[in-house]
């Protein structure tokens, strides 16, 4: 599952971008990457430049920031208590991510790291980028270490870059999705409650 605007309400670079004063131009380089018109490494270097010299502590408030989409717990319990696992991967940052998916009780997790020096954010990330080729990548791998056969796995996502990943899942959801991800999902949510992907299971 994605996580900016699937599993949280925001997109999380917009809220940290608001710090460094530049959510405008942020939000307009996102929204082109999520309708599929930018290269999403190519925008994700763009956008996080714009955050180099915050202060980490800007970090920790945009985490506390944050806010579940509804029925986002309800979803991932209702999972587990089927016998399930839930992933999420995410081209946002590990940083808001990792805690937030560890209170939620979910089995698998990776998303960018943003790098620091001397209290600060350099305006790059470390390590490789999380793009709709790693998103594919990784629910393939947890698939087969969980035992999972494709056909029973079900992706959930509302940029371009979740339709590798929508494609390769038995069922793809497109959630509240941009109209690319609406034409290639296998089924789509127009609300916001997240738990309503529980009805399309067993498709």
């Amino acid at each position: 599952m994605d996580v900016d605007s699937t599993l949280i309400t925001a997109e999380v670079i917009e809220l940290l971008a608001e710090h460094a004063g530049t959510r405008a131009e942020v939000a307009a380089v996102t929204e082109r990457a999520m309708r599929g018109e930018l290269d999403f490494a190519a925008s994700l270097r763009e956008r996080v430049a714009t955050l180099a010299g915050l202060d980490v502590a800007v970090v920790e408030a945009v985490r506390a920031a944050v806010e579940l989409s509804a029925g986002a717990r309800e979803l991932v319990d209702a999972v587990h208590a089927g016998g399930g696992k839930v992933g999420v991967v995410s081209g946002g940052f590990a940083e808001i991510v990792t805690p937030l998916a560890a209170s939620l009780g979910i089995d698998h997790v990776v998303a960018n790291t943003l790098e620091t020096a001397d209290g600060r954010l350099t305006g790059r990330t470390t390590g490789p980028v999380v793009d709709r080729a790693a998103k594919e990548a990784h629910l393939r791998a947890w698939a087969a270490a969980d035992g999972v056969p494709l056909e029973r796995v079900v992706a959930v996502g509302d940029g371009a870059n979740d339709l590798d990943m929508i494609r390769a899942a038995g069922l793809g959801v497109a959630f509240c999705a941009k109209p690319v991800v609406q034409e290639q999902a296998d089924a789509a949510v127009g609300f916001p409650r997240l738990d309503a992907v529980l009805g399309l299971l067993g498709r």
